[in-house]
């Protein structure tokens, strides 16, 4: 089952990935992880993602729809994957239709989990973060029985720098513009389900679950 996972940061993606690969038994695939391996396994294509990321410059679509291609064609997609940070525009949705056709594959869903931009501020504003075991808190939704001390091993809590108001705002404002033509891509292909994020975890694994069924 080959499937295409979207969501806006702090949608709780990672979380529902990790609940399908559960269920489904498939590999969970992100950008960074492939990146990271490429550049591990020292190919070219991952020597030419490093010196990019080196420099501080994004990495060429070129080089990122080469990196996908290597890994996509390992033995352990040919089940099924839960691909995840790729594709990020029209242009590279279509590279990756070209890839799954020369692999024979094809995508079975595309999820979206959707949370309004107001929710996943709240979220990101009031997360804590333990300095010691790395637990993760939130103000108002999973305090800790004492402020600013974790739960789990005493730690001190602290706030991320990008979890403001400010910077929250910019990477969905920025996550909308450039998702919004790929959403209307994937409904017209006939393949697109949204799921609402704002509920319970396993409500949300459930819906997204039932969408691959369907």
């Amino acid at each position: 089952m080959h499937i295409l996972l979207m969501g806006p940061p702090g949608a709780g993606k990672g979380t529902q990935a990790a609940n399908l690969v559960k269920e489904l038994g498939v590999p969970h695939i992100s950008t960074g992880d492939m990146f990271r391996a490429a550049v591990k396994e020292g190919t070219e294509l991952g020597k030419q993602a490093k010196a990019c990321m080196d420099a501080g410059k994004l990495v060429p679509d070129e080089v990122t729809i080469g990196i996908v291609r290597e890994r996509l064609a390992k033995d352990d997609c040919k089940k099924g994957f839960i691909l995840d940070g790729f594709p990020r525009t029209v242009e590279q949705a279509d590279a990756l239709n070209g890839i799954l056709k020369e692999l024979g594959l094809a995508l079975k869903r595309v999820l979206n989990i959707n949370v309004p931009a107001a929710d996943l501020v709240e979220r990101a504003v009031g997360r804590r973060i333990c300095k010691k075991c790395g637990a993760t808190y939130h103000v108002s939704f999973n305090p800790t029985k004492k402020e600013g001390v974790c739960d789990d091993c005493g730690g001190e809590l602290y706030q991320r720098a990008d979890d403001t108001k400010e910077t929250m705002e910019n990477r969905l404002s920025v996550y909308e513009a450039s998702t919004r033509p790929l959403i209307e891509y994937y409904e017209k292909a006939g393949i697109y389900t949204e799921v609402d994020g704002r509920q319970p975890i396993n409500q949300v694994t459930r819906e997204l679950l039932q969408a691959l069924n369907a």
